[in-house]
């Protein structure tokens, strides 16, 4: 069963409180989203810790009821 979009972005938020998080459906089939999320917790990481921390967020949905997510991940620019 596909993930919707609210699901996604608390996820994320419950894992890193401060996110701003945008999703959008890229295909409109619940299966394929693009994720730009903003976090301090980001800070010092490299892109792939940084990405890393947002598919631990998802808690193994990965791959399985989220099946493709295009990522974008910053710390906050002051």
């Amino acid at each position: 069963m596909p993930m919707n979009v609210g699901e996604i972005e608390q996820l994320i938020k419950t894992a890193m409180p401060d996110a701003k998080v945008t999703i959008e459906d890229l295909a409109g089939d619940g299966d394929h989203y693009a994720a730009y999320v903003v976090s301090e917790a980001f800070r010092g990481k490299t892109r792939v810790q940084q990405h890393q921390m947002v598919y631990q967020a998802l808690q193994g949905r990965m791959g399985n009821e989220l099946h493709a997510l295009a990522l974008q991940t910053t710390a906050p620019t002051d």
